[in-house]
């Protein structure tokens, strides 16, 4: 984990405030992207997209989120962030000083109002086959 962090902290430093950082929290797999059609099926609830200028916080916001799902949409994903360490990259990241693990959650598509955890995963579906 340590060296993924390190090549994205170059990227960062390099482009600087020229980055936007989006993740879609759409179709997600306990498997990485990168193995394609032999990746494990999805199993993940879609939550929606974010964005921030800040990586360190949309990465924190995308994991809370996870976590903040019930039990049973969210035991898969996070059986596999902590068998993995997962969490080590973003704590490497705050050590590197990449960004703030505080961030708001905004939701755009209701007049930009400040939200919780809970309630932006209150209305997600259970993904189903």
């Amino acid at each position: 984990m340590e060296r993924m962090t390190e090549s994205a902290k170059a990227v960062v430093d390099h482009f600087g405030d020229q980055i936007v950082f989006i993740n879609v929290m759409r179709n997600m797999s306990v498997s990485c992207d990168c193995e394609g059609t032999a990746a494990a099926p999805v199993v993940t609830p879609n939550v929606g997209i974010l964005a921030s200028l800040d990586i360190l916080a949309i990465d924190q916001a995308s994991v809370d989120l996870v976590y903040a799902m019930k039990e049973e949409d969210h035991h898969d994903l996070v059986e596999r962030i902590e068998t993995r360490h997962g969490l080590r990259q973003l704590s490497y990241m705050k050590e590197l000083h990449m960004g703030n693990d505080k961030y708001l959650l905004i939701d755009v598509d209701h007049d930009d109002q400040q939200i919780s955890l809970e309630d932006a995963v209150k209305d997600v579906v259970p993904f189903t086959k």
